[in-house]
């Protein structure tokens, strides 16, 4: 005994030694909790209030219909819509609290509990399950402000790494501890399912919903609500579309949780766990899905334009109508003419501004079904038919090859494979070669009138001729008295045939250019019934030169009386030369320029057969002056503009003045109800069965390149172009690519849906064109001579558009004027 306490004795200096260490393993906890609060306190750049309160997130720019609340589409780097707390479902709160951070209402921003289960489990134990004990507010402060601060650990050595990784951990607690203090936690718990980020390109809860599930949060189900949970913290991992069993598993791990937490009863728990991850409505939402995807770029082109510069500009009328924009309409540039109260611009992509538009969506929604089912459904199949007829297909056998390799240069270097190999440093002669090599891609078609896209193998140069020989469209609808755009389509498909052709592609606009002309007639005081003689007109082009219209009338009608009704039914080029005769092509410009026409137009006798190029924007508009009772009213597709919090910064009205007497307007109606009711338009009332008032025109020109039609009912106006990329590629025959054939069916098919629509019912229930008070004429044609008020006869059919015998002028003819370059 007196041994062992000799070895138990404890010497004084042991004894000081061990409560040294004692009191050291003691303080030392308690001198870094000091520490790192001083730290947090002195040093750490933690968030102000003012920033808590507006954190820097990238918001979407949401893109609103005419109800103010359809969202058409989204502009964004991240795509975020917000959500609030009252629109989240109570399970999937509770999923996420149950997963991420059960002790969630009983902390203020960090859970030491949590923390000393992670030290000893997690460290000591090698048990990962535990995870990493930060608190959903931790997290939270680590999406919104220690984000720039984490990527700049690269390139740090292990010690820097490791010293800065302290630091920015310790304001994620202070940053944590005051958004405790700043928000209540429904505040949190709604920030952080607003900017916890999903994968496939879904930022934040709603879109997250919408992207996998096709819903708003309100309606997921529990199963998808964990789903979605699950995913938080390794979107790609646990993404359904990408690893659906890992997803399935991890799923089933937060039912599990929402057991524990006593959210789920464990019945409810095994039989949802039970239950498929059902996907049938994932969908990216991409820049290139969704709807009216054009006029989203068309409204981003118009509001990002800077200030014109005339060496920017090919035509000098394209800058002169772009100049007046920019100093008169208050959206054009709207971005770079309006700055926020700290002086910076804002940013489309990331402010989460909110544009109203006037797009009716159901109207947008007949409009594109329009499209596809005419071209889809029936047109390109008509062309696709007679490409074994073509020697250098797709383009027509009057185009030599000269012409082909030019076109096919051009479009290779206008493409992104062109413009990413030359930034690689590839020479002219490498990248030319990678065009003849095949390639794996995925290629647009059309499966009946339904979008489709095909794996294929194709060389690059055999896609380019494959897009060229699609057929392009293009629709815009628009009300007569305010002018709001409801509906705007620029081609076939956006994902494929990002040009607009409705406001960029200036094209060839045939004989929808003649009602200008019997416009500057019925203001100068002639009337529908006014009878003139059919018989070819001859101008004096040059003191050596002459020309004549090519006549667009048959025999029998050559030589008669016929009345300006007539005329424009049948889309007499004769009638028309009579017209520019007798008022000058001066005069028909300036008439032109009143209605809306900016662009380039050359004061030449050819252009009362369609010699110009014109937007089918500008066309639409132009003809709405006539249901617009002679009022030119400028196009308006943006109503308001609101910042991310609903202040308004912008709002914006129609802009009007008078073109043409309403009398005027009052006599192109009638005239142009002729051209619907026994012209080139017939077959909207023999084929479509569209009853009511109708006015139009039909179009077409050279070798059937481009078919038009311009149609407006007292409440509506609306046109469509119908072509390919290039004017070389066409319809042989005018019974497929004539104005009628091409264009018209698709108003047409619009027509009908809207008409069957009650709820559009505002838009065709009004029943005739209104007369201008006081005024009264006789517009039977009773007793003239060829008369348009009879339905097409024997031996005419309202596929023979423009005169039966479409070419408007003979570009042969022409092409030895300099005016025709």
């Amino acid at each position: 005994m007196t041994l062992m306490a000799k070895k138990l004795s404890i010497t004084p200096r042991t004894k000081k030694i061990i409560l040294i260490v004692f009191w050291s393993l003691f303080a030392l906890p308690v001198l870094a909790i000091l520490s790192a609060v001083c730290w947090i306190r002195y040093q750490a750049d933690i968030p102000s209030f003012e920033e808590l309160e507006r954190p820097k997130s990238h918001l979407a720019t949401l893109v609103f219909a005419d109800d103010s609340t359809t969202v058409l589409s989204t502009f964004h780097l991240e795509n975020r819509t917000y959500v609030s707390y009252e629109d989240l479902p109570p399970h999937l709160v509770h999923a996420l609290i149950a997963t991420e951070d059960v002790r969630f209402y009983e902390h203020s921003g960090i859970d030491f509990t949590s923390l000393g289960r992670v030290a000893f489990k997690t460290i000591l134990g090698g048990d990962s399950s535990q995870g990493g004990g930060s608190t959903i507010t931790q997290q939270l402060a680590k999406i919104l402000y220690s984000r720039q601060k984490r990527s700049s650990l690269s390139g740090l050595g292990t010690f820097e790494k490791a010293n800065k990784m302290l630091g920015i951990k310790l304001t994620e607690w202070g940053t944590a501890v005051r958004l405790e203090r700043s928000y209540t936690k429904e505040e949190i718990i709604t920030m952080y399912l607003n900017e916890v980020e999903f994968g496939s390109n879904s930022f934040g809860i709603k879109v997250a919903a919408q992207t996998f599930f096709g819903k708003q949060p309100m309606d997921l189900t529990i199963e998808e609500g964990a789903t979605l949970v699950g995913m938080v913290n390794k979107p790609t991992r646990y993404n359904p579309v990408r690893n659906y069993e890992t997803s399935l598993t991890r799923r089933n791990f937060v039912l599990s949780q929402m057991r524990k937490a006593g959210y789920l009863s464990t019945e409810q728990a095994d039989s949802i766990s039970k239950l498929p991850i059902v996907l049938s409505s994932f969908q990216v939402q991409d820049h290139t899905v969704g709807t009216a995807l054009y006029f989203r770029e068309m409204l981003r082109r118009t509001m990002t334009a800077s200030e014109p510069k005339r060496s920017s500009y090919i035509n000098y009328e394209d800058y002169v109508v772009d100049s007046l924009q920019w100093a008169e309409d208050p959206l054009y540039g709207w971005l770079n003419k309006n700055f926020k109260a700290d002086g910076s611009k804002y940013d489309i992509y990331t402010d989460g501004l909110r544009i109203y538009t006037t797009i009716n969506p159901k109207m947008q929604k007949y409009a594109e079904e329009a499209v596809a089912e005419h071209l889809g459904g029936d047109l390109q199949g008509r062309f696709d038919r007679g490409l074994k007829s073509l020697r250098n297909q797709p383009f027509s056998n009057d185009v030599d090859k000269s012409t082909v390799n030019s076109l096919m240069k051009r479009a290779r270097r206008d493409s992104d494979r062109y413009r990413n190999l030359k930034r690689a440093g590839m020479s002219e002669e490498e990248i030319l070669q990678t065009f003849s090599q095949p390639q794996e891609m995925q290629v647009f078609a059309w499966k009946g009138k339904e979008r489709t896209y095909v794996d294929t193998l194709m060389t690059p140069d055999d896609s380019i001729l494959y897009y060229k020989r699609h057929l392009r469209s293009s629709f815009i609808a628009m009300t007569p008295d305010r002018g709001e755009i409801k509906a705007y389509v620029g081609g076939p498909e956006f994902k494929a045939f990002q040009y607009d052709n409705a406001r960029q592609s200036k094209r060839q606009i045939g004989s929808t250019i003649k009602p200008f002309l019997y416009t500057l007639a019925m203001q100068e005081g002639m009337s529908p019934c006014d009878e003139v003689a059919n018989v070819p007109q001859t101008f004096i082009i040059a003191p050596d030169k002459v020309w004549t219209p090519k006549s667009t009338d048959r025999d029998e009608y050559i030589g008669n009386m016929v009345t300006l009704k007539w005329g424009l039914a049948k889309s007499s080029n004769n009638i028309s030369a009579y017209l520019m005769k007798q008022y000058g092509p001066e005069a028909m410009v300036e008439m032109m320029r009143k209605m809306g026409v900016g662009s380039y137009l050359d004061p030449v006798p050819p252009l009362c057969v369609g010699a110009a190029n014109i937007s089918l924007y500008e066309m639409v508009a132009a003809y709405n002056t006539f249901p617009s009772k002679g009022m030119y009213v400028r196009p308006i597709f943006v109503t308001r503009i609101e910042d991310n919090e609903g202040n308004v910064l912008a709002r914006f009205s129609t802009k009007k003045h008078v073109a043409v007497g309403a009398q005027t307007a009052y006599l192109m109606a009638n005239l142009m109800q002729g051209v619907v009711n026994s012209g080139t338009g017939y077959s909207l009332r023999s084929k479509f069965a569209l009853t009511g008032e109708i006015a139009g025109k039909t179009g077409t020109t050279n070798n059937n390149a481009d078919g038009w039609f311009i149609g407006y009912t007292p409440e509506l106006t609306a046109g469509v172009w119908t072509g390919f990329e290039n004017e070389q590629i066409h319809f042989q025959y005018i019974g497929n690519g004539g104005g009628s054939a091409s264009a018209l069916p698709i108003w047409g098919l619009f027509m009908q849906k809207v008409t069957k629509d009650p709820s559009l019912r505002r838009y065709y229930d009004k029943t005739a064109f209104d007369c201008p008070v006081g005024y009264t004429v006789d517009l039977s044609c009773t007793g003239a001579g060829t008369s348009a008020s009879a339905a097409p006869g024997p031996g005419m059919s309202a596929n023979e558009d423009d005169g039966m015998g479409s070419p408007n002028f003979d570009g042969e003819d022409l092409e030895q004027y300099e005016f025709f370059e």
